[in-house]
């Protein structure tokens, strides 16, 4: 199939409509640059980074890769108006705003040259956000590792591309060539993935985190967090479980034991403290590839099968 005419591919200036997921800590210039590499949206998470920190970052992809990238970056973060003008110092191709209303940076991000896409769960924020001018919009369905929705991917995305004119791109739950297509018939232009990024050569999440990713089922990931305001799903252990304890009795000391928790997970893959975020796909992994590797085959399966369906579909 080829995506020269699809909307996402031409606004990013990519091979394929395929955005990495704006992982914290996971997702570094050299996981970036590598999904860049492959024909995709590399996307460093900027997470809670500090200026100082995100601009090594920036800086060692522009060495590792010459394709556009983007820079997820949070709206909690309290570095937010730094970390908005360093992107545009440092001309970042794309940036991807998440967990909070961005609205009133779209503007000055556009004005600087820069694309700019938002990850949401609500139809009502989208649409905002379109009318600020946006130019793609991530909907992000409930399955999908770390922060969460309330809406599933496949009743979300459907109601986007009805509601909105500006490209939508299908998140949470894809790991694989079914998803993506599922995706392109639910109306999605492009598709982002974040966990089964984790298990792939290239990221630098410690081994553990990744053989976990592997190992576990649709049904071993548990939401922690509602009770703060901000659920978020991760793999099941201890710890975990041990969090959605300490909510019942204590918010406090719930948003205490997860400070620190998902580095935890990146760096030193701690069983027993952290908080190894991934969504319900980590069932669909299964394995460790490059990224090359998962994303070519994802796409030469998807004309594969596409094929196939018209063919069995349409004697």
């Amino acid at each position: 199939m080829n995506y020269e005419n699809n909307r996402i591919t031409k606004l990013f200036g990519i091979k394929y409509p395929l955005i990495e997921g704006g992982m914290a800590w996971v997702g570094t210039a050299k996981l970036a640059a590598a999904v860049s590499n492959a024909g995709g949206l590399g996307t460093i998470g900027s997470g809670s980074m500090t200026p100082e920190i995100l601009e090594k970052e920036i800086k060692r992809i522009k060495t590792l890769t010459d394709k556009p990238f983007a820079v997820n970056v949070i709206m909690l973060n309290p570095f937010v108006e730094e970390i908005i003008d360093l992107l545009i110092k440092e001309k970042v191709p794309v940036a991807i705003l998440a967990a909070g209303n961005p609205g009133k940076y779209i503007d000055k991000l556009k004005k600087a040259g820069i694309k700019v896409a938002a990850v949401v769960s609500s139809e009502n924020l989208a649409l905002r956000l379109e009318k600020k001018g946006i130019d793609a919009i991530i909907g992000e369905g409930m399955e999908c590792g770390g922060h969460i929705g309330d809406v599933t991917t496949m009743v979300l995305i459907p109601k986007l591309t009805e509601m909105l004119s500006v490209p939508v791109i299908a998140a949470g739950g894809i790991a694989d060539y079914r998803g993506a297509l599922a995706s392109f018939m639910l109306g999605a232009e492009g598709i982002q993935m974040g966990t089964r990024f984790i298990a792939t050569v290239e990221s630098e999440a410690d081994e553990n985190y990744k053989n976990k990713v592997v190992k576990s089922g649709i049904r071993d990931t548990l939401i922690a967090g509602a009770k703060l305001g901000h659920p978020a799903r991760s793999l099941k252990n201890k710890f975990m479980k041990n969090v959605i304890k300490a909510e019942v009795g204590s918010a406090e000391e719930a948003e205490e034991m997860m400070l620190g928790s998902l580095k935890r997970a990146f760096l030193e893959g701690d069983n027993d403290n952290a908080a190894f975020m991934a969504g319900q796909s980590t069932g669909l992994v299964g394995d460790i590839k490059t990224v090359e590797e998962v994303i070519t085959d994802m796409f030469t399966k998807i004309d594969e099968k596409l094929k196939t369906f018209l063919e069995v579909n349409l004697q």
